[in-house]
């Protein structure tokens, strides 16, 4: 658990964030998340390949598609899409992905290990209130 929480803080310490799995439907976590990073001050890019704007902002269909590398991805979508979420960004050369609840697989995480990805597994939400 304590290296969950100097993971957080670490990770909570890079400003530029895509939140993968973000929507316009307000109830959703990929609202919530999105929205809480971008009002901590966070540069936080939605990836969504349903959506033109988020909150006001451009939506990306991918993580290729974004106007700069992010630090942190995090990551509100099913295992099967987070799969080769994860593989794009070993292309793309992102080393740190947060996966929240729910979102996690073997092959996930097999995949981060072995492609010296590191794959911090929590809830940003509470991290942002609890550790930032």
């Amino acid at each position: 658990m304590e290296n969950n929480i100097q993971e957080g803080k670490r990770l909570l310490g890079k400003k530029v964030w895509a939140v993968v799995g973000a929507t316009t439907d307000t109830d959703k976590y990929g609202y919530k998340i999105y929205k809480a990073l971008k009002d901590a001050g966070y540069t936080v890019y939605p990836i969504s390949p349903k959506y033109e704007k988020i909150d006001g902002d451009q939506a990306y269909k991918t993580l290729s598609d974004l106007p700069e590398t992010p630090q942190v991805v995090d990551f509100v979508v099913n295992p099967r899409i987070g799969v080769e979420v994860v593989k794009e960004c070993k292309q793309l050369g992102i080393k740190d992905i947060w996966l929240q609840p729910g979102t996690v697989s073997d092959e996930i995480l097999e995949y981060a290990q072995s492609n010296d990805i590191n794959a911090l597994q929590a809830c940003v939400l509470v991290a942002l209130k609890t550790i930032r």
